[in-house]
């Protein structure tokens, strides 16, 4: 039974072929027809996209023995790029005893939109060496297909052609080109593109702003966005669209909000992405609540609506959560593949166990096409947190797909956790063996053995690493304070109040051990005494970044703050103490969940 909205669609759809048929019959008969008839006939089919009388419309003209002159032929190319035939458009240009710049140009943008960048690029050298020049809107259709293995070496190849023939600052041919380095991960020269154009657009804007958001520069597309804005920047939905993917990085909550009220003053029209975005950045910045009512007040939801929602529950371990809406969801659209990542994935973060692989098993009975190298490594990473190490190994040995690195780094993690040597080392070794210069590896195996005491190994590995010259990722911690991002490391040296904050650590370790906290020294993984342990955990840099928090804003307000890493034991029962002796809600958001902690309690139960 069709719907209100489907009954509306199809009505739509009757009227549009109306119109379009109404074109065609409205021709003369066969002979009789002149050049505007065609013309106006095949300009309604192009509007309408309407194939079937478009091919009605050219019949006429091959019944008739009518030749289309360069523009009308043109025309058809058009008509039929434009309704995704390309092999009859290809067809009409190859039988065109003339051509030009208008006439290549429909063809190669019909190649690009309908994903054909190879035989875009190739009509774009027949172009060239026929001998007609390209315009701005050939060297931007052509811009969009240099994709795959060889689509940065053609982009350079086209921007020097722009560049010799005064093309480079067009509108068109700049946001194209920012657009594609941007995307082939050289943000250097997009900006520099960027910079150059005397005018920029709302396309130009939102291209660069994504650029830096896809290679995760989240404070560089903030800060360009600032710049921008005072400008006088214009915005549409893809520009904020792109921006709440920025502050989603950041967890920058107080942006966000700016950014939603922007987005409600402007009145914008709905458009799901947008919305989709603010799910996902309020999820990020630990405010589901904020999501929940994002998510409600949609007045309709797709896939990605849904996934964005069960994504931001599973962050925050609250599987129960995850499982409702998953159910609700199933009543109003199809599940894909993401979806079951995401509950798969909640089910992990919430350590409901054999709920989870019960779930699996129902997955890999009922829908295993949907099924890929995430799913396993979900369950993998289940089986790895709660401890079944070898479990997990067995399934990875079961798995009709080759495991990746992520697959091989969740399980290694877990032996860290669970300082599981035995399975620890033959993980690594396979890490080591498909990355050999990702440090992280060696920096865990490392830590591995450190738990387990094994000095030897441990100076072994970090040999290792110095002779393959392969550098670990400092950690860090930031928060955002009245609109600066405050950036701590262990041991901070730098920030300018680090006096006040190495006295006010000592202040509070006093004040939650007379509360009953214990510093988990195994935690550091160096052969060093005890005090010397407790003095290098108290330089943790989420536990400076909570400290800074606590000196630096009201008390009524949730201290947020993100790491880069996994959150260690110690600084996680340290933020736990502080929110209980302290009256504070703490928010921390590290590499894998979310640890909203209140009253000394955290959503996570202690499980990640």
């Amino acid at each position: 039974m069709l719907t209100a909205r489907g009954l509306r669609r199809l009505a739509a759809a009757v009227c549009l072929a109306r119109r379009s048929a109404s074109a065609v019959a409205a021709l003369p008969g066969a002979g009789a027809a002149r050049f505007h008839d065609y013309d106006d006939a095949i300009t309604e089919c192009v509007e309408r996209r309407a194939l079937r009388e478009g091919r009605q419309v050219h019949a006429r003209m091959v019944a008739a023995g009518y030749r289309p002159a360069l523009y009308l032929a043109t025309r058809l190319v058009i008509m039929y790029a434009r309704c995704g035939a390309l092999e009859d458009a290809r067809n009409v240009l190859d039988g065109m005893p003339e051509r030009n710049v208008v006439s290549w140009t429909a063809m190669i943008s019909g190649y690009s939109q309908n994903e054909r960048p190879d035989q875009a690029w190739e009509l774009f050298i027949m172009m060239l060496r026929a001998g007609c020049e390209p315009n701005e809107f050939t060297l931007a259709s052509v811009l969009t297909s240099c994709t795959g293995s060889q689509g940065i070496h053609q982009v350079k190849q086209v921007h020097a052609f722009a560049v010799k023939t005064n093309f480079e600052l067009h509108m068109f041919v700049g946001s194209s080109l920012l657009d594609m380095y941007a995307k082939s991960e050289n943000i250097q020269e997009a900006r520099r593109v960027f910079d150059m154009l005397p005018a920029r657009d709302v396309v130009s804007y939102t291209a660069i702003l994504s650029g830096y958001t896809q290679l995760g520069l989240d404070e560089e597309a903030l800060d360009l966005f600032r710049l921008l804005y005072n400008e006088g920047m214009q915005c549409n939905q893809v520009t904020f669209t792109a921006l709440l993917n920025a502050l989603s990085g950041l967890s920058s909550m107080d942006y966000g909000k700016q950014v939603h009220g922007l987005i409600l003053r402007r009145e914008l029209p709905f458009f799901m992405a947008l919305q989709n975005s603010l799910i996902d950045m309020y999820s990020k910045c630990g405010k589901l609540l904020y999501s929940r009512r994002v998510f409600d007040s949609m007045p309709e939801r797709s896939v990605v609506s849904w996934n964005a929602m069960l994504m931001g529950y599973g962050r925050h371990g609250l599987a129960h959560e995850v499982v409702q809406l998953f159910r609700s969801m199933c009543d109003e659209v199809k599940p894909d593949s993401v979806t079951l990542l995401a509950v798969l994935s909640g089910y992990s973060h919430g350590g409901l166990v054999d709920e989870g692989l019960d779930m699996f098993d129902h997955i890999v009975k009922e829908q295993s096409t949907l099924l890929n190298t995430e799913h396993y490594g979900c369950v993998i990473d289940l089986l790895g947190r709660s401890g079944q190490l070898q479990k997990a190994l067995n399934l990875i040995e079961k798995m009709p797909f080759q495991p990746t690195r992520a697959i091989w780094g969740s399980l290694l993690g877990a032996c860290r956790v669970h300082t599981n040597v035995h399975v620890g080392e033959f993980v690594a070794q396979k890490l080591l063996d498909i990355e050999p210069e990702n440090a992280g590896n060696y920096v865990i195996l490392s830590n591995i053995y450190a738990a387990a005491g094994m000095w030897k190994d441990v100076f072994r590995v970090r040999k290792l690493m110095l002779k393959k010259t392969v550098i670990k990722e400092p950690g860090r911690s930031w928060m955002i304070l009245d609109k600066v991002i405050h950036t701590f490391h262990s041991c901070e040296r730098f920030h300018p109040r680090k006096e006040d904050i190495n006295a006010k650590i000592k202040e509070i370790y006093v004040a939650i051990k007379a509360a009953g906290f214990v510093p988990d020294l195994s935690c550091v993984l160096h052969d060093v005494d005890d005090e010397q342990k407790e003095r290098m955990l108290l330089g943790h840099s989420e536990k400076l970044a909570i400290t800074f928090g606590l000196m630096s804003t009201p008390s009524d307000l949730t201290i947020q703050v993100m790491k880069n890493l996994r959150i260690c034991v110690d600084c996680h029962n340290f933020a736990k103490f502080v929110s209980k002796v302290y009256g504070r809600e703490i928010s921390l958001r590290d590499k894998n969940r979310f640890h909203l902690i209140t009253e000394g309690a955290c959503t996570c139960g202690d499980y990640w």
